[in-house]
């Protein structure tokens, strides 16, 4: 029972320390508004792209393999060719699921009403 006690304690302590450092330097909750819109924006830009540019990577990877394997690559075995090809796989799925999520939300805030 004291360990959930603690668990929760410190869990708690977590969540005010991270609010903190979220609210830490804001003037006014207009100006928090206003400045954190464009530093999500920026950043959830570059995290995407970034996530793009690995599926892409990871994809282009498994065809170099299957590529170098159909032609008799002595260090190219068949598993690691269908490892790769799977990872590539569960990466575009995940990033297909993403985009999914994200255009659900696009128009379930476009059919809010103003």
């Amino acid at each position: 029972m004291t360990a959930n006690v603690s668990g929760i304690g410190s869990v708690l302590q977590q969540m005010q320390s991270m609010a903190a450092q979220a609210s830490g330097g804001v003037g006014s909750p207009a100006a928090a508004l206003a400045g954190s819109g464009a530093a999500t924006a920026g950043t959830f830009a570059s995290a995407m792209k970034a996530s793009l540019d690995k599926i892409s990577g990871d994809q282009q990877h498994a065809l170099g393999e299957a590529k170098a394997f159909e032609v008799g690559a002595p260090n190219v075995s068949l598993n690691d060719v269908m490892v790769d090809m799977q990872k590539a796989n569960i990466g575009f799925q995940f990033g297909l699921q993403v985009r999914n999520k994200l255009v659900s939300a696009y128009n379930e805030i476009a059919q809010m009403s103003v």
